[in-house]
């Protein structure tokens, strides 16, 4: 498998993969800690966890199955479009619900006394979260977003074939145009035996 097989816009979609699986991954190991402080037991901390590791999980076989199977049908855009918004929609879903819960805990951490540095750690640690998972419901939201918009303007270029395939080995390229005055040749008026083609046999 050589990157070199992939095309320019696929090498762009694959490395905005990548980058929201770094950012699933920074998510996940502030939730983490936030967790290992509370020891798992507020649900609020516990559903970007939880999500967190669905998300990692989900990009990350679909980016190895992109990479490995050239014509993965999980890479084709409607499939990737359809899986990235529903993701995005269980990040908003959860993200209220969690903030919601967040909401008494301090901004400004330093208001916590000095005594208590693990407390100051922790809050820390859930603002830092309260940020990276909105980070990552903007992040899915927008690509989502921009690869419908993306393959939706080539269709309406008479590129179709952009839904046929995945996207990281899509090259933008025009239909074949049929001119029918350009088909007639001399064998269309005339035999291959020097015959007229509107004689009557």
């Amino acid at each position: 498998m050589g990157f070199a097989e992939f095309s320019s816009v696929g090498k762009k979609k694959l490395g905005v993969h990548v980058l929201l699986i770094v950012l699933d991954v920074i998510a996940l190991a502030f939730a983490a800690r936030v967790n290992i402080f509370q020891e798992f037991y507020f649900m609020a901390d516990l559903f970007p966890l939880g999500l967190a590791i669905a998300t990692l999980i989900i990009l990350f076989i679909t980016l190895v199955l992109d990479l490995v199977i050239k014509n993965m049908p999980t890479a084709r855009p409607a499939v990737d479009i359809g899986l990235l918004y529903v993701l995005s929609i269980f990040w908003l879903a959860f993200n209220a619900f969690s903030t919601s819960r967040w909401r008494n805990i301090p901004m400004n951490c330093n208001s916590i006394p000095e005594e208590y540095p693990d407390e100051r750690t922790w809050c820390r640690d859930v603002q830092a979260l309260k940020s990276f998972v909105w980070i990552e419901f903007v992040a899915l939201f927008f690509t989502a977003s921009f690869i419908l918009r993306y393959a939706i303007t080539e269709h309406n270029r008479g590129r179709k074939q952009v839904w046929n395939g995945p996207l990281s080995r899509y090259v933008p390229r025009d239909p074949p145009q049929r001119n029918e005055f350009l088909r007639q040749t001399f064998t269309d008026y005339f035999g291959a035996r020097g015959t007229s083609a509107f004689e009557k046999i």
